[in-house]
């Protein structure tokens, strides 16, 4: 049998912002059960009141608060070195047989040029590539025969340091990527490894993305 408190938290589970601002105490909460009323009988079958949704919300608010944000909060308190890099290029291909042999080329060149930035990543049937503008030419050149699926110019990137904590810590990425949602922040690729990520945005964005994600220590 479907309880009140049990479909109010599906309810809030399915809708991720809500879910955060809930947590975070920011939202009125009578105001919220009036609207989700409609959506709650439906559910139920029977009518609800209003003063029990309400209640099932502070309890849940409550509780958000203490696994979703403590939790959280310890892990971004936490966060290491920020990096930032700027004048990058990303280069999306088409996953070939050729594809790999290319990239051991163009290490090898990035190899002689240590100031320069790589990386890259490979998805079933993509191959992303970012690289310091400065090596446009040599991956032009390289990869003239692989078939170019995207071409952005004029990133930058920002690669966080995360603790050990955040891979047994659910939500830490949701969080930052939500913060930067808000801020209207495009996120133009995610790089990760076990303890960092990095993000590429347009060079235009990158002071508030920074900005961002420094601030979390703060919170």
């Amino acid at each position: 049998m479907k309880t009140i408190s049990s479909v109010v938290e599906h309810y809030i589970k399915t809708k991720p912002f809500l879910l955060s601002a809930l947590s975070q105490g920011i939202i009125n909460l009578t105001s919220l059960a009036r609207n989700m009323m409609p959506e709650l009988e439906q559910e139920i079958g029977k009518d609800v009141k209003q003063g029990a949704v309400v209640m099932s919300l502070k309890r849940l608010s409550e509780d958000l608060n203490f696994r979703v944000n403590h939790k959280i909060m310890k892990v971004l308190k936490n966060i290491g070195e920020i990096t930032v890099r700027s004048s990058l290029t990303d280069y999306t291909f088409a996953v070939s047989d050729t594809i790999l042999n290319k990239q051991a080329e163009l290490i090898s060149v990035i190899n002689a040029n240590p100031e320069v930035f790589y990386t890259s990543s490979r998805g079933v049937n993509e191959t992303n590539v970012v690289v310091s503008s400065s090596m446009n030419h040599v991956v032009e050149r390289l990869f003239a025969d692989e078939k170019q699926i995207e071409r952005t110019d004029d990133l930058a990137s920002i690669t966080v340091k995360l603790p050990k904590d955040n891979i047994s810590t659910p939500g830490v990425y949701y969080y930052i990527f939500q913060r930067l949602a808000w801020e209207g922040i495009i996120i133009s690729e995610v790089i990760s490894t076990s303890y960092e990520f990095t993000i590429l945005v347009t060079e235009q964005e990158v002071d508030l993305a920074f900005k961002v994600i420094k601030d979390l220590k703060s919170l």
